[in-house]
């Protein structure tokens, strides 16, 4: 009997986009929040015993800004050496042969495949055939594993491989391929990288998303880590998920329908933000708090939005214990009073909400309403425009929830002016 460790999409040293900007993100925490992780799926190895470790690619985020990347990573695999355990990488779409200008020698029992065509590694007396294929370049769109030999006749076959599949929500659809097609080269176990969210895509044979070892951003929410395969007399036995992470991304939502005061909606808030550090296994909480429902407080939060927004990361910072931030608060609640009355008043105020809640405004005409948008948008800094949620007001389903927003904002304010609250 021994065990092996399926792990992927390790994105060491991955920058941040966008967190620079809030003043109170805890940045070193974050920043190094994929170093720990890795940290802890050696500590693992090593407390299991466990005979080898498979990285299915992005094991890297992209070039390294210098050479303490590669440094940091050789000394955790040397780790592993000093404990017998070998380690086979295939490089993804992050850390293809063709994104990398810096290289370091690893330890010598890390084996990384070829970029040139698929390779196989045998570990003689585990009975282990290990078959895999890096990306050469960033944007892989044949189908890699069509290439991958025929299972190894007396051996335990494990595909690895970094790809998306048939597609996945989120992921670009590199190196496509099928579930039909995997199970055709006759293996007991594929070995997926590529997609962050863990998923069994099925089990004879196996085929598996281990998902990311660290979230790194609000889409990249739950529990992070890697699988244990447990392989008895050549039979896989147990796939089971390991956690890994050292800190966590969570949605809070909260209804604030029966809030009927400030007091009410702390007393919500408080509540929530305290669950939430109980989901988290102790682990610190990176939290976007979504109010939403039907409530009196609508105008206030709208209206005093910025001075909400430091309420409640004052309230996250009051938790103590593991700690909790907010990342970002977005309200989403709606007016209590009746618009459809009031617009049908005959005053000044009720013709100004109609002309409010009937205002359609597309992207498309975004030039129109300001010519010099283009310009402006062209000079925002890359950090903005890109990362995991790019400030994009022309996508459409972006400008239209900034025109909600605005909205909502402008109805309020005019209520709260003409004495409608």
């Amino acid at each position: 009997m021994f065990t092996f460790i399926h792990a992927a999409d390790i994105h060491l040293d991955s920058p941040l986009r966008g967190l620079e900007y809030y003043e109170d993100a805890p940045l070193e925490q974050i920043r190094g929040a994929a170093r720990r992780a890795l940290e802890n799926l050696v500590n693992l190895a090593v407390e299991e015993l466990v005979a080898f470790v498979l990285i299915a690619g992005d094991l890297y985020d992209g070039d390294w800004r210098d050479f303490n990347t590669g440094l940091y990573f050789n000394r955790m695999m040397a780790r592993l050496k000093e404990s017998g355990i070998r380690v086979f990488v295939v490089s993804g779409n992050h850390d293809a042969a063709s994104s990398l200008t810096k290289n370091l020698r690893p330890p010598d029992n890390v084996t990384f495949f070829s970029s040139r065509k698929p390779e196989t590694v045998t570990i003689s007396d585990r009975a282990v055939a290990i078959h895999g294929q890096s990306f050469a370049n960033r944007a892989v769109q044949e189908d890699l594993s069509s290439a991958y030999p025929p299972a190894l006749p007396g051996h335990l076959n494990i595909g690895l491989l970094h790809s998306s599949l048939s597609g996945r929500e989120g992921h670009e659809p590199y190196a496509p391929c099928s579930v039909d097609g995997l199970k055709s080269k006759g293996y007991d176990y594929w070995a997926l990288g590529h997609v962050h969210l863990r998923e069994i895509v099925a089990e004879d044979p196996w085929i598996v998303f281990p998902g990311n070892i660290q979230g790194r951003h609000i889409k990249e929410q739950g529990t992070k880590g890697c699988t244990l395969v447990t392989v008895e007399e050549g039979t896989i036995t147990k796939v089971e998920h390991r956690d890994l992470d050292v800190l966590r991304w969570q949605t809070c939502t909260v209804d604030l329908s029966e809030c009927r005061s400030g007091d009410d909606l702390y007393q919500q808030v408080q509540a929530a933000f305290e669950r939430v550090l109980k989901e988290c296994d102790g682990l610190p909480a990176m939290v976007r708090l979504e109010l939403t429902g039907t409530t009196p407080m609508h105008q206030q939060l709208q209206k005093e939005t910025v001075w909400w927004e430091h309420e409640f990361r004052g309230m996250a910072a009051n938790l103590g214990g593991a700690g909790l931030w907010v990342e970002k608060v977005r309200i989403r609640t709606r007016e209590e009073l009746n618009l459809d009355a009031l617009m049908a008043d005959d005053n000044p105020i009720s013709g100004m909400l109609r002309m409010l809640v009937g205002l359609e405004v597309s992207s498309d005409n975004m030039a129109d309403l300001d010519p010099e948008m283009g310009t402006f948008l062209a000079k925002l800094p890359a950090e903005i425009r890109g990362g995991s949620e790019p400030f994009d007001p022309l996508q459409t389903e972006q400008w239209s929830e900034i025109c909600a927003d605005v909205k909502e904002m402008l109805i309020a304010k005019l209520l709260h002016a003409g004495g409608g609250r």
